[in-house]
Parts: C-alpha cells; structure tokens; sequence
C-alpha cells in the first residue's frame, strides 16, 4: 500500500475526521435535547415553595425590567431574593421600592466583602442562606422570563427526579460582530460541555448557566453551596461540576423561547467582560490554553485556507470539513435566530475567540489576578480553589 505523499493530506484528513466526529456527536445529542416551552407546567396543587436568588451590583439600567418578569411569575408558593452587592449606583434604590410594593420581594444590602470570597458568588452564597424554598433558582439580574418559566421548570424537574437543570437562554445581540461571535461561542460551549450527556450518570460532562441554574435546595445544601466555589469567576458552571461530582441528578434544556439576556451591548464590551473568566476556562493552566488553541486552528481555521490552496484528495477533506462546520454553525445560528449566512465568518470567530483566551491569560498573569468590578483577587488565591 502506497501512503499519499501529498504532506497536506494528513493534516486534511486529522481535520476532516474530527469535523465529522463532532458533528455526528453534535447533531445527535441536539435532537436529544428538550425546550423549556414545550414541556408541561408544574399544576398549582402541586407545586412547591420557589426562592429565586439574585446577585445585584450597579444594575440600575436593566435590573426593574428583569426582577418584574419575575415576579410575574404564574406560580404561587413563590419568594424572591435579591442581595444588592455594594452597588455605587441606583440599584439599591430601585430594589428597595419594588420590595415595598411586593412582599414576596425581600432585598438584603451587602456593604462588605469577606477575605476569601469574590463579590458574586458570596452573594449567591448570602441570597441562598435567606431562602426558604424546596428549590432554589439563581439567575442574573438582566434576565427577563416568560411568565410560565418556573412552572414549566420545576414541572420537568418534579416528573424526572432532577436535582439540578440548567437552561439555556436566548442572547439578544445588537450588532454584527456579537451575533457572530455569541453563535460560534454558543457552539464552542455545546463541543466542549455536551449537554445531552448529562442526564448519564456515568459521564463526567456537566453544565451550569448563571441565567437559570434551578437547584433542589437540599442538594445545593449537601453540595456545600457556594462555597467550594468561592474563588471561581466561572461559579455558574463550576456548581454545576460541583453537583454532578455529588452525585446528583444534572439535565439542560433550551430555553430561548423562555428566557433572554442582553450579555453585552458592544464587541468591546464583550472582550472586557471575558477577562475575568477566560482564562478560569483554561483551569490557569498555559499548557491548555496552547492546547486548545492547536485543535481550534487545525479543525476550525486551517480548513477554510487550505480548501482555496491544495488539490486532489486533501482539498476534498478541507472541503468536507468545511462544509461540516458551516452546518454546524448554521444549527447553532437558528437555535438563537440569526441568519446561518454568517457561518462564513467562522474562522473570522475563531481567531477572535483564541484571541480572548490569550488576552485573558496574559492580562491575569500579568495583573497577578483579575480585577472584577471594583475588587483584585490573586492568582494564587483563584488558582487555588480548584473543583
């Protein structure tokens, strides 16, 4: 047997295979996958006691919208939590009136920060301490919820015995660049956390999502709440690690028919947000962001150059995996309502988020730490709190 002596037919058939390997995975466990809004709501006579917690920090522009969607609830055994985190602008304010209004609503104001703790996950850790539910949910406080959202939530979760359900939002994204980086990011999430393996008990993979992480108040509890997390910019998924670890029952659903979210408003805005956690992604280890960086350009970006540049047998893998990551993107695209044309950019993404991972390493390792919202914490201290 005669081996090609084309050298790009290697690399064109390690792309094309793990293109299709992705893709049958990917394509399979998506079909596998449930929508919040077609599963049946929990009925009034059966459904248990609810507390939503949210942490708040200089929420002002958004928070009333948000925190009115859920107390418009159409669910009855219903409390809401929110902790003002030391917030410079009006947020306190605005909570405090729509607490007078509504006594389901209880605001509790933090004016310090504890050694040891970041700002966020110590006040998730605060809200869940004043809840009194069977179930606790933690949301952000720029989501806005359809009104039969809990219900349906806890519904799924009561019928199948889960401990743990995590659903994914639609992200409402202004412009061109955010709707093609938050697509191709949505599929990067879906390629590394396999949602649809969840529900086995025997897989490792795990999910959370800080816009709707609902969790059975005794299991949290058990799990040690927020704090085995304490340290961890990336809290959201690490609960949901926390709780698979545990042993307690994990599910995910889309929810972009239920819930939406503003992540950010600019491409700028974006790349700021993200140097908190991106590097927390990689677990502050370079030899993984390297790593990661290798496979995204061999199977994500090398295609789509090499198809206009080769011949024979290695353009026709190119092809085929470019082909396949364009279908891909064009799943993820219509899960969030944006034009699958924008597959095209895909490589374009790519770069930009290999881009964020390497500016987020950098910028922690030289900052020594992360600045987040007015507080530093240590890279030691962040590294530390492994989970």
């Amino acid at each position: 047997m005669t081996l090609p002596r084309d050298p790009w037919f290697w690399p064109a058939l390690l792309a094309a295979l793990s293109m299709a390997v992705l893709f049958a995975d990917g394509v399979r466990g998506a079909m596998s996958l449930r929508r919040l809004h077609r599963v049946p709501p929990v009925p009034d006579a059966e459904a248990p006691p609810v507390s939503v917690v949210i942490a708040a920090r200089d929420e002002e522009r958004g928070i009333e919208h948000a925190l009115a969607s859920v107390l418009t609830q159409r669910y009855g055994p219903l409390e809401v939590v929110v902790v003002d985190d030391r917030s410079a602008d009006a947020t306190g304010a605005i909570l405090d009136r729509m607490a007078a209004a509504d006594p389901r609503l209880r605001v509790v104001h933090v004016t310090e920060l504890p050694a040891g703790w970041l700002g966020k996950n110590h006040a998730l850790q605060v809200g869940a301490a004043e809840a009194a539910g069977d179930y606790v949910l933690f949301t952000d406080a720029d989501v806005v919820m359809e009104p039969d959202t809990l219900a349906r939530a806890i519904g799924l979760m009561r019928a199948e015995g889960i401990d743990h359900l995590a659903a994914a939002p639609r992200v409402e994204m202004p412009s061109l660049a955010l709707r093609v980086f938050v697509v191709l990011f949505s599929l990067f999430f879906a390629i590394a956390f396999r949602p649809w393996k969840l529900r086995d008990p025997q897989s490792r993979a795990h999910i959370g999502i800080g816009a709707f992480n609902l969790v059975r108040t005794r299991a949290y509890r058990d799990a040690g709440g927020h704090l085995p997390i304490r340290m961890r910019p990336d809290d959201d998924l690490k609960l949901g690690k926390l709780m698979k670890k545990r042993g307690f029952r994990q599910d995910f659903v889309v929810a972009t028919e239920s819930l939406r979210v503003e992540w950010y408003r600019t491409f700028g805005e974006l790349v700021r947000g993200l140097m908190k956690n991106g590097y927390a992604g990689m677990e502050y280890r370079l030899s993984w962001v390297a790593g990661t960086t290798a496979a995204h350009l061999l199977v994500f970006v090398l295609p789509w150059v090499a198809v206009w540049i080769t011949g024979g047998a290695a353009q026709l893998l190119f092809g085929a995996a470019v082909g396949l990551a364009f279908v891909m993107y064009a799943g993820a695209a219509r899960a969030q309502g944006v034009s699958p044309l924008y597959g095209v950019l895909f490589p374009v993404a790519t770069l930009v988020f290999l881009y964020i991972v390497w500016r987020a390493a950098a910028v922690t390792i030289a900052n020594d730490g992360i600045d987040w919202r007015g507080t530093h914490y240590a890279l030691d201290e962040l590294r530390a709190n492994e989970v």
